[in-house]
């Protein structure tokens, strides 16, 4: 999830998965049972989370109009998803978690649907044929709930604060604010019209579109992420935010927006932002989004979540190591999306060695003392007995995957040399820019690029249950 601390210095893993809370939505009558192979597919097909995202149709576009009151917790929500049909749909379903449903539409014609826990299953009026273009538009309202899972401490969806909702959905939160197919396979661009309170602010993924509306006591504002997302990294943050709005030395826009609390951090979060971001993309490639940013609020989650142009940071004043973490993950894991949540050290561990090589820049470390001291751990520490190239559903923010995932970059650049390593890093960016990316696929560009038999480094550091050996 993220960069999941309670320090900036200090990982500590906060988050497991478990199932959403069950819907408490009402069941509209059902047509007849479509055809078999002609009903979309309650999840996406990633065993590992077998209901998670929907099959039968890929997003191209949410249009999510949202009315939120922080002082009833009450949300009115409509949403507007276009979509492609990747088979015949007699029916098909969407990820929701609660809510009360008022109408559902397919094409402007009414359908009827059906709940079952997070799944919200639509019929429209007549079967969507393979390849076709459809719009299915839902009305909802009642009081988001968030996932909470206590044994790991862990909180996320759509929070409420005392003046707004602190909003970061990985895993798999989205569906506490919005119907959706709630998995990183299915990417997405994003429009929010989102009105609060007059005297809160609403931010969401990308840019203003036009200046806030204000009537009847409530600002609307209207936020327009142009480029592809997964829903995990979409957001709705409200309440009272003390905002800094710019550039940054290489001519990139630029928000960050704090909680009153944390007034005295705006400057220094603002200014290190903006240099980070500059940064990376002369390490990993072009920057990805037209904007960059980051939002402080005084939610104490203890975590940080890189959400798409607009990283959160939970409670706490970021300081550069996790700011660099987040940004990096512009690239690794927003930029470059997986395709199952088995390959998320393809996120974490690449934002994690961004950490170190932030730390080299800045003269506070070389990358290579920091291994050393990863690597110190004795042989029975509970790192090396998690392998990270194959996250576990039950312990998916496993310190593993981070850590044991940073080290194995900076094994392979011990073994391919600087040169190939960092043009491996602009190379991986620049061929799968906006896409889905796999572990096989990066062992393949890598052994590519630096004209190196790989393998064994890779299923050393990547699939072993055990610590590599010192030459590794």
């Amino acid at each position: 999830m993220g960069s999941i601390r309670r320090t900036a210095v200090s990982l500590t893993v906060l988050l497991a998965v478990l199932a959403c809370s069950p819907s408490n939505g009402s069941a509209a009558p059902t047509s007849a049972r479509p055809a078999a192979g002609d009903a979309g597919a309650p999840g996406i097909g990633d065993a590992d989370f077998p209901l998670d995202g929907n099959g039968g149709y890929d997003v191209a576009h949410y249009g999510l109009r949202l009315d939120y009151d922080p002082r009833k917790r009450h949300l009115n929500g409509a949403a507007a998803i276009q979509a492609r049909a990747t088979q015949r749909l007699s029916q098909f379903n969407l990820d929701l978690s609660g809510f009360d449903i008022g109408g559902v539409s397919v094409d402007d014609r009414e359908a009827t649907y059906s709940r079952s826990g997070d799944e919200l299953t639509v019929i429209p009026a007549a079967p969507v044929a393979e390849g076709d273009r459809f719009t299915v538009k839902i009305t909802y309202s009642g009081t988001p709930r968030p996932v909470k899972n206590a044994a790991n401490l862990g909180t996320y969806g759509w929070i409420p604060t005392s003046d707004g909702a602190f909003v970061t959905c990985e895993p798999n939160g989205a569906r506490t604010w919005f119907p959706a197919n709630d998995h990183p396979a299915d990417k997405a661009r994003f429009d929010f019209e989102i009105t609060v309170p007059r005297g809160l602010t609403a931010l969401a993924n990308g840019e203003l579109a036009g200046k806030p509306e204000t009537s009847g006591g409530k600002t609307t504002f209207t936020w327009r992420e142009r480029h592809p997302m997964v829903t995990y990294l979409a957001t709705a943050t409200l309440g009272r935010f003390e905002l800094r709005q710019g550039k940054t030395a290489a001519g990139l826009q630029n928000l960050v927006a704090v909680d009153p609390e944390f007034r005295s951090s705006l400057e220094r979060v603002y200014t290190t932002t903006g240099a980070i971001t500059d940064y990376w993309s002369t390490v990993f490639g072009a920057y990805p989004f037209s904007s960059t940013g980051g939002v402080v609020d005084n939610f104490p989650t203890g975590y940080a979540l890189e959400n798409q142009t607009k990283p959160m940071y939970g409670g706490f004043d970021p300081g550069e190591s996790i700011i660099a973490h987040e940004l990096a993950h512009q690239w690794f894991g927003n930029s470059l999306s997986i395709k199952r949540w088995r390959d998320l050290w393809l996120n974490e561990g690449f934002a994690t060695y961004a950490e170190w090589l932030w730390s080299e820049h800045t003269g506070k470390g070389r990358a290579q003392e920091t291994f050393d001291t990863a690597y110190a751990r004795g042989a029975d520490d509970p790192i090396w007995s998690y392998p990270p190239g194959r996250a576990r559903p039950t312990d998916l923010f496993n310190e593993s995957i981070y850590t044991r995932g940073a080290m194995t970059l900076h094994a392979l650049r011990v073994a391919i040399g600087d040169p190939a390593f960092f043009r491996l890093l602009k190379e991986w960016n620049a061929q799968h820019r906006y896409e889905h990316v796999t572990t096989a696929q990066f062992i393949a560009l890598a052994e590519k690029v630096s004209g190196k038999q790989l393998d064994n480094l890779f299923d050393t550091w990547l699939f072993q249950p055990r610590r590599p050996p010192a030459s590794s």
